[in-house]
């Protein structure tokens, strides 16, 4: 499987997101930009968890049926051709990091997958959900870590 190249000017890999992308901030969502989508791909799935939430993996954000000729989405919008899902938070779309004060360090996955056909979803998602239903579609996927305590 092919690589894409997933990357914003709000932060580094690795490196913290601002606040103004999170919770306690102005909950905008990050501008992303990415490369490498293969032609034949038939959607795009954008996908934002939290594994070091308690209990389970949060979702932050899901996003699927993305124009697989985008090249990236502006700050606080929705990828275009894009349907947001509902988050961990019970909002649709974007939902800015707020992990528990003083639980330390939390890394935000942001997933991009270019898929050979539509991902079959229904109701509210959970992160487990949409990994199940990525199974066999996926031709590149690409990752961005950022991270964010209070």
């Amino acid at each position: 499987m092919s690589g894409i190249e997933l990357s914003s000017t709000a932060f580094d890999d690795r490196a913290e997101i601002p606040r103004r992308h999170s919770g306690e901030g102005e909950n905008l969502s990050p501008p992303l930009t990415w490369s490498g989508v293969p032609q034949e791909a038939t959607e795009l799935v954008l996908l934002c968890e939290d594994p070091d939430a308690p209990g389970t993996t949060f979702l932050h954000w899901l996003v699927t049926g993305i124009d697989p000729g985008t090249a990236g989405v502006a700050e606080g919008r929705k990828p275009q051709g894009g349907l947001p899902w509902p988050n961990g938070f019970g909002h649709v779309g974007w939902g800015g990091p707020m992990p528990p004060p003083g639980h330390g360090q939390h890394r935000y996955f942001f997933r991009l997958y270019a898929l050979s056909q539509p991902l079959p979803l229904r109701g509210h998602p959970d992160a487990e959900d949409v990994h199940r239903a990525l199974k066999g579609r996926e031709l590149a996927s690409g990752t961005l870590v950022g991270t964010y305590q209070r």
